[in-house]
């Protein structure tokens, strides 16, 4: 469970673990009487466009192509309702609740500037849904970046679909009975609200940098193991040699190797056995750190994304003195070109782990038993683990290739250039999933050639990361069902309660 029991919304700046806090862990999500003050005026400046007939689009006309078609009275209820309805169409199997979570978050964020006009009562029944555990069954596919996964949030609020309650799937109208909570009545704009700006891709990238965060910790010491089991030469970690290309993630990888393998028998042992190691072996600070150097620019991208105004048309002013502006604030490009950015470098951390492995089962370049296994022959040992890090390996080079520039036109013309942000960020997550997996084998590996070393001294870190695998998974002593050792290790992998053999440089 996270430290924090509350995230208010206050106007200071959300980060990504906000989100991931709120999705994840439970923590509960709320908005400070200041928050709440901006919704109500926006809210205000609504009512009095409808009041005026002043036209507005997405307040009293139709939407997309339809944005010239002026609609009035209890029209303006309907379009409302008639948006959640029309736009809730996505296909393919549903989204983590998780997922569905965030996605939530990200949107009452967003509201929470004060510029989309959104009735208070839509926003207290988003965070209803949040804090009583009610999660709406969202299907993954369909979105060209908005619209369709808070669509089908939208039709819950109305007690319509299906959600996640209780360790249940159940008709949204009960759960929202049983919790005490009425549908939502919409008003003018409140549709237009909940189906636009950014929030699906958005809140999704938040997990994604919660997922790839632990990732790149864990790579260091998993590869820091490779190293120390293949004998590597620790020459190619020397500060002064690794301080002379001064990018920031590489020194941080490299204080990371040198802090693992500090005080190892192994690699003591192993000075000068050979004149240099494979790339996949030295190259790991240049790797990984510039993995890590990606990430802090993808951080800075969805995190101005989650904390500015995407909606369309956005509220400006009090409702004496305000204006109505059409513009592109949903456009997710930034998080689009990010998720993509993000999915290319997490590839390259399983490229780079598919590699070491290999090299791990390989008795041409091991020095180990064939395939990390006593009695190669009548045993396999880890042959095909390394088969199946391969072929996750080139589903994420198929995942790498980016999402963004496949572009698609959609609503007669008016809508005629897309980010595709929501796709990309869900690929990442598929990408992310196959790394867990690649690492967890990875570190089957590594632990078991730590086997054939005969009571020699490890590094302190290395070490620390065998015992606790050791305390999960046995030595692999003869072939049994790998499986679940690989389930296992990649459980551990991505337990937020699992110690970490970082050492506090890394962090």
């Amino acid at each position: 469970m996270s430290q924090v029991e509350t995230v208010i919304l206050s106007g200071v700046a959300l980060r990504w673990q906000d989100i991931a806090a709120v999705a994840r862990q439970g923590v509960r999500l709320e908005l400070a009487p200041q928050v709440w003050a901006r919704i109500d005026n926006a809210q205000a400046i609504v009512r009095h466009i409808v009041a005026s007939g002043e036209r507005a689009y997405g307040v009293n006309t139709g939407l997309g192509a339809l944005c010239n078609v002026s609609l009035q009275g209890e029209q303006l209820s309907q379009l409302s309702r008639n948006t959640l309805l029309s736009h809730a169409c996505g296909v393919g199997p549903a989204l983590a609740d998780e997922q569905t979570r965030a996605i939530i978050c990200a949107a009452i964020c967003n509201y929470s500037h004060g510029k989309s006009g959104i009735q208070r009562s839509v926003v207290e029944a988003l965070l209803a849904l949040l804090n009583h555990g009610i999660t709406p069954q969202v299907p993954s596919q369909g979105s060209v970046g908005y619209l369709t996964h808070m669509a089908h949030v939208g039709v819950c609020l109305l007690g319509i679909g299906k959600v996640s309650y209780r360790g249940q799937i159940v008709d949204a109208a009960q759960a929202l009975a049983d919790e005490g909570l009425a549908p939502v009545q919409l008003g003018a704009k409140d549709g237009l609200c909940l189906v636009n700006g950014t929030p699906c891709m958005t809140g999704l990238a938040c997990l994604a940098l919660d997922d790839a965060s632990r990732l790149l910790q864990w790579a260091d010491v998993i590869g820091a193991m490779s190293f120390e089991a293949l004998r590597g030469q620790i020459a190619a970690f020397d500060p002064e040699i690794i301080a002379l290309k001064p990018h920031p993630g590489m020194q941080v990888v490299g204080e990371n190797l040198r802090a693992l393998l500090a005080d190892s028998e192994v690699i003591a042992a192993s000075k000068g056995i050979r004149t240099q190691d494979a790339l996949s072996i030295r190259s790991i600070p240049q790797v990984h750190g510039a993995a890590r150097d990606q990430l802090v620019h993808v951080v800075k991208q969805v995190e101005a994304e989650l904390n500015g105004a995407n909606d369309n048309p956005l509220l400006l002013g009090t409702p004496d003195d305000f204006r109505v502006v059409s513009q592109a604030n949903p456009h997710g490009q930034s998080v689009a070109l990010a998720a993509d950015l993000l999915a290319i470098a997490m590839a390259e951390i399983g490229a780079i782990a598919e590699r070491r492995l290999d090299r791990l089962v390989n008795p041409l370049v091991s020095g180990l038993p064939a395939f990390l296994v006593s009695n190669p022959g009548v045993n396999s040992g880890m042959m095909i683990a390394q088969y199946v890090a391969a072929s996750l390996c080139a589903q994420n080079r198929q995942l790498a290739q980016p999402a963004v520039l496949d572009n698609y036109v959609t609503s007669g013309l008016q809508e005629d250039h897309l980010s595709l942000g929501t796709n990309a960020a869900l690929k990442l997550h598929q990408v992310l999933e196959n790394c867990f997996q690649i690492l967890a084998i990875e570190y089957l590996l590594a632990a078991q050639a730590f086997e054939f070393f005969n009571g020699q001294r490890f590094g302190v870190g290395t070490h620390a990361a065998w015992c606790l695998l050791r305390e999960q998974v046995p030595a692999y002593l003869e072939d049994r069902w790998l499986a679940p050792d690989i389930a296992r290790a990649a459980a551990l992998l991505k337990s937020s309660l699992a110690p970490q053999p970082v050492l506090p440089a890394a962090h």
